[in-house]
């Protein structure tokens, strides 16, 4: 006595629909496409630091080091409160 019937290999009747899901995904990722604006390329072509900056840098290190480095805690809630009010 078989008590499988005839059907037994068409068991997951999810199957077919697993499988199209598969397929579209397939499709979908072949299309994927990476594109960058003029903007940031020329950021990146941009590599010369400058000289003000570096000098700047380097003096709140050396002050960083030495431990003279003070943070004026007025200054830095106001641009604080500049940086959150213009994201708004």
């Amino acid at each position: 006595m078989k008590i499988q019937g005839p059907n037994h290999s068409n068991f997951n009747p999810y199957q077919k629909q697993m499988q199209k899901q598969a397929e579209i995904k397939k499709e979908v990722n072949k299309n994927d496409q990476l594109q960058i604006s003029n903007e940031a390329k020329k950021l990146q072509q941009n590599e010369k630091v400058d000289p003000a900056r570096l000098e700047r840098v380097e003096q709140i290190k050396q002050s960083v080091e030495s431990g003279e480095y003070t943070v004026d805690p007025k200054q830095t809630a106001k641009k604080m409160l500049q940086f959150w009010n213009n994201q708004a």
